[in-house]
């Protein structure tokens, strides 16, 4: 491959385009920022695939302080309190600033928001969009409608960001753009900037059953690592207990906001089995669910939402995906499945976004900000999106306003770019992921997977950087799976199967201590137990 050429300057260059990363771009507004997609503005991206909704405490009867307390109990004892409190606070703010940004909330008729309640939520707080259960698709289409005329915004689509440049290699010096791989052409280009967001969303990708969008492989958190930044909470994953059962891939979700509205869980016997997993039944935690409903799956039995006592109408995602099955929600029962949701570790950063990498800031789902814990409460990730997209456009204004030593890129010293195409391999990746990585694992399955994946990821370098980058994404996963013995919200251990005292705490690792783990992993010994709490 050529030598890669550097094609724009900005102050601020953004990876990804969902609802973090356009609405830090508009944040910045009117200073210019590159954007880098590999899709076209308003394309396929995990935030319109949102349904719920958007979490904040507006309700007349409602309190932060409640929702607080809902998030906590929530993460189950893992969450940043700070976090939780800055971000929670914030929400009704960025709720009024969405509003003026053309958001259609759903209202009644004196113009109040319309709130529906989800799981965990002790109140009514999930704010919808007027058109029903697409929130997360209404929100994208104002922000892109609102970046479209948006002069210093620059949307560059068509390329992959393969690797996060510093100026003296990895592990040292400050950032100084990204280096990205032109879809057309394959040729390698640069966009140099003193400061760098990340904003590429989840790892749904690297699983064979997920909800999100396949392109969603965590590259984000692979060119952290690669960077050298410190990772946080990998190995806690939340299982979405209720996507559609009907061979599409990616699942389409039905929503929370259903079972909010009344909807059961039976399985083949027509019982209601979830009564026997938690007092809330069908509103216990989404990793109760999705455990649940994965026992029965073990029994042989298959498990279906019940929704034919409950008004359907406003939830159209479902109605679409239901017909495409043959199915209609008001007279058939709908097959259901837990896959792959939302990832709740990431990049470790702090209240502004900031890696420990000097420069970068990642937001979004990509992020691991404290606020999720070991479960992430119900549409808190929307609010998540908007308000750290919000505060790391604050800070990186106030970051480039303090002086930056002026980029300099060696381009002669950047790492080749690779793109053979290894689909084959993928779709072994994500089998390995949801077979041994997934809603309950145990120590045999982990390091049976960390092999196979450490073995893939080596055969893929080189080769293909986008394979290898998802192989090395799923082993971290694995290892910090591996390495935390015990269960706790999205992460449950059959081997290690109540929680320990001594691991009530967020996890850190960087790239460099899961090659070590990784190694230690392979060997046959057997971690020591810790007592349970």
């Amino acid at each position: 491959m050529m030598t890669a050429e550097i094609k724009d300057r900005a102050d601020v260059v953004i990876v990804g385009s969902g609802a973090a990363g356009l609405f830090a771009a508009l944040t910045l507004a009117p200073r210019r920022v590159l954007v880098l997609s590999e899709k076209p503005l308003g394309g396929v991206c995990a935030s319109a695939w949102s349904q719920g909704g958007i979490a904040a405490a507006v309700g007349k009867e409602d309190t932060t302080d409640s929702h607080i307390a809902d998030t906590l109990k929530a993460a189950a004892g893992t969450a940043d309190t700070q976090v939780v409190r800055t971000l929670v606070e914030s929400a009704p703010r960025y709720i009024q600033m969405l509003d003026k940004l053309g958001v259609k909330f759903e209202k009644d008729e004196q113009g109040n928001y319309k709130l529906s309640r989800e799981a965990c939520h002790a109140h009514r707080r999930v704010l919808k969009a007027a058109a029903g259960d697409g929130f997360g698709a209404e929100l994208m289409r104002a922000l892109v409608e609102v970046v479209r005329h948006t002069p210093s915004i620059v949307f560059v689509d068509g390329v992959s960001a393969e690797r996060v440049i510093r100026r003296d290699g990895v592990n040292a010096g400050p950032v100084q753009g990204v280096l990205c791989r032109r879809l057309s052409d394959n040729k390698a280009v640069v966009f140099a900037a003193p400061a760098v967001l990340l904003a590429t969303g989840g790892i749904g990708g690297l699983f064979a059953a997920t909800s999100n969008p396949l392109h969603a492989i965590g590259r984000g958190v692979a060119m952290a690592a690669r960077a050298g930044a410190v990772l946080s909470d990998l190995e806690f994953v939340q299982f979405h207990p209720t996507v559609l059962d009907i061979g599409e891939d990616p699942a389409p979700l039905a929503t929370e906001a259903l079972r909010g509205e009344g909807a059961h869980l039976l399985n083949s016997r027509g019982e209601r089995f979830m009564l026997d997993y938690h007092e809330a039944a069908e509103l216990a935690p989404r990793d109760v669910v999705s455990r649940g409903i994965f026992a029965q799956i073990q029994k042989g039995q298959k498990v279906y939402l019940d929704c034919r006592h409950i008004d359907t109408s406003h939830f159209p995602a479902l109605l679409s995906a239901s017909a495409r099955a043959g199915l209609n929600p008001k007279r058939d029962l709908i097959p259901v499945m837990p896959a792959v949701h939302y990832h709740m570790g990431g990049v470790a950063t702090d209240l502004n976004g900031r890696a420990s990498v000097h420069g970068l800031w990642v937001a979004g789902e990509a992020a691991a900000t404290g606020l999720h814990g070991a479960n992430r409460l119900a549409s808190n990730s929307l609010m998540e999106a908007v308000v750290m997209g919000g505060r790391a456009a604050e800070d990186m204004i106030r970051f480039i306003a303090a002086g930056q030593e002026p980029v300099r890129i060696d381009l002669a010293s950047l790492p080749k770019l690779h793109a053979t195409n290894m689909e084959a391999e993928r779709d072994q990746l994500r089998h390995i992921m949801t077979d041994l990585v997934g809603v309950i694992r145990h120590e045999k399955g982990l390091k049976d997977a960390i092999r196979d994946l450490a073995i893939l990821g080596a055969n893929a370098e080189g080769r293909d950087a986008k394979t290898a980058d998802m192989a090395l994404v799923a082993r971290m996963i694995a290892v910090s799976a591996l390495r935390r013995t015990e269960s706790r919200g999205g992460h449950c251990r059959s081997d290690y199967a109540a929680p320990v005292r001594s691991w009530q705490k967020r996890s850190y690792v960087t790239l460099k201590e899961v090659e070590a783990l990784t190694a230690d992993a392979l060997l046959t010994r057997k971690p020591a137990r810790e007592t349970a709490a």
